[in-house]
């Protein structure tokens, strides 16, 4: 039902006059002042920046999937509607190439030292009562290092970084949070319009405030 229901909004609202009025031109931002802001997401495709990190730093399988970068070229508001529409199918194709290929077989880890041992077990076996008790008490000891990961989430990169100093606590946790960053765009894109404008700006950064609040 996605697809129809997305063909319903694109009728209403791609080529209304009202819609275009109101987003056309409105909210610009340009390439380069997306990566020197260090947008990403919707916002900086957009813009013209083809990044997707599901494309130049693949994870989980998304090398096997074939898909699009949408690209827009003006970078305002109408555009980031534009790329998230195109987006939208792009992620339906992705959905049905992994249920056409969906392996037969366990989905989870059986190590149980990794991943807690399903309810039944518990009754049955006092080691993996051990494991289910040692999991949620004391967690993982990763070894001392530091990584960083990234994902290409709905708006943008979200990344975690955290230094290990060998127990059970991070030493350090950073994230990267998309709607941080991207937000900074906010007073570049709305110098010079209407404060009517900053309400379609904002809704085109499409912010999540749990992202932002800090």
């Amino acid at each position: 039902t996605f697809p129809k229901e997305l063909g319903v909004v694109e009728s209403m609202l791609v080529e209304n006059p009202i819609w275009k009025e109101r987003t056309f031109d409105v909210g610009v931002l340009t390439g380069k002042q997306a990566l020197e802001m260090g947008c990403s997401g919707p916002i900086a495709r957009a813009s013209g920046i083809p990044w997707d990190l599901r494309k130049s730093n693949p994870y989980s399988c998304y090398e096997e999937f074939d898909f699009q970068i949408p690209v827009g070229s003006r970078g305002d508001v109408y555009d980031r509607f534009l790329v998230r529409i195109a987006e939208m199918k792009e992620s339906v194709k992705i959905i049905q190439q992994a249920l056409d290929g969906l392996p037969e077989g366990p989905w989870n880890t059986s190590d149980r030292k990794i991943a807690p041992p399903p309810r039944h077990e518990l009754d049955t076996s006092m080691e993996s009562l051990i494991h289910h008790f040692k999991l949620y008490t004391e967690g993982f000891h990763p070894p001392v290092g530091e990584a960083y990961a990234g994902i290409e989430g709905s708006k943008g990169e979200l990344g975690f970084y955290v230094i290990s100093d060998g127990s059970n606590r991070p030493y350090r946790w950073h994230e990267r949070p998309s709607s941080f960053m991207n937000l900074k765009s906010l007073e570049v894109l709305a110098v010079g319009r209407l404060l009517a404008d900053v309400i379609a700006i904002i809704g085109s950064i499409d912010i999540v405030l749990g992202e932002i609040d800090r």
